[in-house]
Formats: structure tokens, sequence, C-alpha cells
């Protein structure tokens, strides 16, 4: 009876929680890992434009887009974006394979970059000592696959969750004050509405990556529930480093990574040191997870042949695209994440979240309509 249970909630747990959790561990580094991108599409616009942009905005897009992906993605079977996207854009697929590199390279490049800034100014490493374990880790990751991945994301994240909360109890704790302050000074602008948008936009363009977890969905009921769940484990992380930080507006704008700047005026030394540890773990997810995402699409077009992707050339491929990454890491945090996402996200509105909430649903629609 104990083993039928724990069967049961495992397969809940696969179901509802798991998509989130990657979904989550996804977009963490390129989300607001550093704290930079808090700061660019939120604090910039005022602590209470920002706040509200990321909960009325961000997540209920994130959680409507999810849910309707992965019922798409349950439907059609399409465990890879290939495959999804062959069924939601037909010969159009490309442009959103396009669109997903673009935004791979620089998030890799925000990767790189983080981890050698990180290691160097933190702890006097060779800035190319943080590139060396990034391309270490997320090689072995992927080399080993989906089982492995899937349990060091979720290891990950839950650990991530812990170090969050107590960032932001620490930071409330000692800056409380200020942080109450910060927002009793109302909306600096209407922008932020624009702002929220672009957060939510071009981070919806890494569900794809998500895919590989759909496979352990099997009813409409646990693909909308898995998706509008998935929006909030994503940003609750996030909206904890926000509140923690909104103490040290407007001098927080400038800081390349806003997470060590706050942590420094803390005064706690022994959690700026596991923020950093745990920080470099969410690197590696982000990185693993958007390569992995290209692995399965490899593997998706070989399979249509009759043939496989031979094992060992899914670190080769993880390597190579890191490199590219690093070398696109030289322009530099703050300009990545103001220029590359601002610009990208828009792309993913009409190629994917459009089509997605019109055609996607008409054809979901259609399909149970004709099998009534």
């Amino acid at each position: 009876m104990i083993a039928v249970q724990r069967q049961k909630f495992r397969s809940a747990f696969k179901a509802y929680v798991l998509p989130g959790i990657v979904f989550q561990s996804v977009i963490i580094a390129g989300g607001y890992g550093t704290g930079r991108e808090m700061v660019e599409y939120f604090l910039n616009y005022g602590p209470v434009g920002g706040l509200l942009g990321m909960i009325f905005i961000s997540t209920v897009m994130w959680s409507v887009v999810l849910a309707v992906s992965f019922e798409f993605a349950r439907i059609y079977r399409a465990h890879d974006y290939r495959t999804f996207f062959l069924h939601l854009l037909g010969r159009f697929w490309i442009s959103f394979e396009v669109l997903y590199l673009i935004l791979l390279l620089i998030v890799l490049a925000v990767i790189g970059s983080t981890a050698g800034v990180l290691l160097r100014d933190n702890f006097g490493l060779p800035y190319l000592l943080g590139v060396a374990i990034m391309l270490a880790s997320v090689g072995f990751l992927t080399f080993k696959g989906t089982l492995l991945i899937e349990k060091f994301l979720s290891g990950w994240s839950l650990l991530l969750y812990g170090v969050y909360l107590v960032f932001f109890v620490l930071c409330f704790l000692r800056f409380g004050n200020e942080i109450r302050d910060s927002f009793s000074a109302g909306i600096d602008s209407s922008l932020w509405v624009v702002g929220a948008f672009k957060y939510g936009f071009y981070n919806l363009g890494v569900i794809p990556a998500v895919l590989f977890t759909t496979h352990h969905i099997k009813s409409r009921r646990q693909a909308v529930g898995a998706g509008l769940l998935g929006g909030v484990i994503g940003i609750f992380p996030g909206l904890l480093f926000y509140l923690a930080i909104v103490g040290h507006y407007p001098e927080v704008l400038s800081q390349e990574v806003p997470a060590v700047y706050v942590l420094r005026a803390a005064q706690l030394p022994l959690l700026l040191i596991v923020f950093q540890v745990v920080l470099l773990g969410t690197l590696v997810e982000t990185g693993t997870g958007l390569i992995h995402a290209v692995n399965e699409r490899l593997q998706s077009a070989l399979k249509a042949r009759g043939r496989d992707l031979p094992r060992g050339v899914r670190p080769l491929v993880a390597i190579g695209l890191l490199l590219v990454g690093l070398a696109l890491s030289t322009f530099g945090l703050v300009q990545l994440v103001a220029k590359g996402y601002g610009a990208v996200s828009w792309g993913f509105l009409f190629v994917y979240i459009v089509p997605l909430m019109t055609l996607g649903l008409y054809r979901l629609w259609k399909r149970e309509k004709n099998s009534a």
C-alpha cells in the first residue's frame, strides 16, 4: 500500500511540479540569478511598478503560455522543440529555431560572463576558470542524459529556494525600513508594463527547452495544472530576490551583479559565499537545460531518419555552444542583458506566443471537436 502511494506521489510530482521546476531552472541564470535582470526590467520603473509588472503581467503570462504549450505538446506528442514547431508553424518552424539559437548564445554569454566575474571578483581566481567549470559541468550532465538532468535540476532548485528564502528574510530584518520606504514612493513610470512584457516574452522563449519533461503529462488536467503552477514556481525566487534588493533603490540600479552588492551591504559574508556557490550551480542548470533542448532536437531529426544521436556527440555540442557564448561574453553583462534580451523578446512574441495563442488554441479546439 505504501509503495503504491509513493508511486502515485512520484507520478503526480513529475506531471505537475517537475515541468515548473525545470522551467525555473532554465530561466534563472538569464532571468534573475545575478539580479541584473530584475533591475533592468522591473526596478528601473520604480519599486511599485516593477512589483505589479512581475506579479500581474510576467507571472500570469508565463502560467497561461506554459499551460497551452504543455497541452499542445501532450496532444501532438511533441517533446522537443523541432516536433512542437513543425506542428505549430509547419514549414516555417525554422524561424523559431533561429531565434532560439540567438537567445541560447546570449544566455550562454551571460553565463560565461557571470561565472568569470564571480570567481574573479570574489575568490581571486582566473576568469577562465569559471568558464572551465561551466564547460566541464554542462558537458558531463548532457553526456549523462535526461534522467540525471531532471534529478540535478530538481535537487538544485530546492536548494536554491532555501537560499533565496534565507536571503530575503535576512535582508528584510536588516533593511525592512528601507524596503517599506521604497514601496511608499508609489509608481514612478507607466512604462513598467512594457518592461514586464519584455521580461515575460524573452523568458517564454526557453519553454521549448522544458518540453522533454512533458512526457510525464498524461491528461489535460495535468497539462493545465503544471502550466499554471509552473509560472508561480518560476517567478517565486525572483520575487523574493526583488523584495530583498528594493531597500537599496536607486543605488542598486547601476550594479553589474546586484545580488553580490546587496549581500555585501548586509554584511553577510557566509551567506555571500553560499549564494555564489548556488549561483554557479544555477548557471550550470540553465546552460544544461537550454543545450539539452538542442540535443533533443537533433535526436528527433535523426530518429525521423531511423538513426540515433551518438551519446558522445551530446557533450561536444554543449562545449561548442558554450565556447561561442564565451566569445559573446566579452560584450559585458549589463549590455548583454539590456540590449540582447530586449531585441530577441519581440521576435518570440510573433514567432511563438501569437501563433500558439491563436493557431495553436484553434488546433487544440478542432482536435477535441473531431474526437468528440
